[in-house]
């Protein structure tokens, strides 16, 4: 991870981007009383400092701040940032909903200083070594399905918790679940998408907002189904971390699947206890390990690459970005290449789309373009 002082414009975003987050998780970024959260604080003060350093009128108040990123894009902020770190729409807070974007979640992540980085590896890792002590891997591969397909929780639908191949996480499950605050409510209902299956936000009028740049690329929200606390009980969902980079691109994961397995591949999900995402194997045993990266921001994507494990082995490794991430930002697989580091070395990124026409002319006994192959 590059390395950031406190008032560089990437630690500021790193820095805020946490804030936001902290803020949005204490119900909080509609009210603003002093004192203020020491995280928010902080992001106020190398706010207002960075803007005298360029010169600029700094915000002057928390809430300023807040609807600075609400309204302001990123790119229009005084910071000095690398050419094409930010797009020119960017912005850490959503403008219709108020809520943290994709960006802004994965700001945070990238920030060493943040404490809002709840999806690390520990949790999957105290998974797995609960599967491997029960003696059952096929209960990581459940509960990964789970986080993918069932984001939302009513107390109808708490049996889950206790189905046998879960055993293993049931206490995990009920870290990583939350109560839902009434900020989602309207009429007394909760409204789940039916798309992404996460639950949707109220906005001014009657209209619903998914948190889900995909989501809302096709258009309006349709509503699944709705909830209430009077006829399903308390309801949860798993924190927004999680839904961020797991639910997700977990979507994204079974869409290709789907995809694949339908021109007749055989296709294994999260083998070795999530050593990647898909392992595809052709009819003359040819294999491929495919990791899907579901970011909204190309160069954070980049920052983090690295060649895709070697267990179980493969012929073949890709990393997988949906192809509506290249349709929101045309330059992405090259701003991708330009940020990823040395050791990535050639790692390969292409789109599902373009993966799945691979699929198709290797079947074909046609010439493709080669992903990296693992040492």
């Amino acid at each position: 991870m590059t390395t950031m002082v406190a008032h560089d414009g990437q630690a500021l975003l790193s820095t805020l981007a946490a804030a936001l987050i902290a803020l949005e998780r204490q119900d909080q970024l509609d009210s603003f009383a002093l004192p203020y959260p020491d995280e928010a604080q902080l992001a106020l003060d190398r706010t207002v400092l960075l803007c005298l350093l360029h010169g600029a009128d700094p915000p002057l108040s928390l809430a300023e701040l807040v609807l600075w990123c609400r309204e302001r894009p990123v790119s229009d902020w005084p910071l000095d940032l690398p050419d094409l770190l930010v797009g020119p729409g960017d912005r850490l807070l959503d403008r219709d909903s108020g809520r943290p974007t994709e960006l802004c979640h994965e700001w945070a992540a990238h920030g060493r200083d943040s404490a809002g980085r709840l999806c690390d590896r520990e949790v999957f890792d105290r998974a797995m070594r609960a599967c491997r002590e029960y003696g059952e891997p096929d209960s990581y591969t459940a509960f990964r399905d789970m986080l993918v397909n069932r984001p939302v929780l009513t107390h109808g639908g708490m049996e889950i918790m206790f189905e046998l191949l879960l055993e293993p996480v049931r206490d995990l499950l009920d870290e990583i679940y939350w109560d839902v605050p009434d900020s989602f409510l309207r009429d007394g209902r909760y409204a789940v998408c039916g798309r992404c299956r996460t639950l949707l936000t109220p906005v001014p009028g009657d209209g619903w907002w998914c948190e889900r740049d995909r989501c809302r690329r096709q258009g309006p929200p349709p509503v699944g189904r709705y909830l209430t606390p009077v006829d399903d009980g308390p309801v949860r969902q798993l924190a927004r971390p999680f839904r961020q980079f797991v639910t997700g691109p977990g979507r994204a994961e079974m869409d290709l699947r789907d995809a694949l397995a339908a021109l007749g591949l055989s296709v294994a999900m999260w083998p070795g206890y999530d050593s990647y995402d898909l392992r595809v194997t052709f009819p003359d045993g040819h294999v491929w390990a495919i990791d899907v990266k579901d970011w909204a921001h190309p160069a954070l994507l980049g920052r983090t690459a690295r060649p895709v494990p070697a267990v179980p082995p493969y012929d073949e490794g890709f990393w997988v970005v949906p192809r509506h991430r290249l349709d929101a930002r045309s330059d992405y697989i090259r701003v991708f290449e330009r940020s990823r580091p040395e050791e990535a070395g050639d790692l390969t990124l292409v789109t599902d789309e373009e993966l799945c026409r691979r699929a198709r002319r290797r079947l074909r006994g046609e010439a493709v373009g080669r992903g990296r192959k693992h040492a």
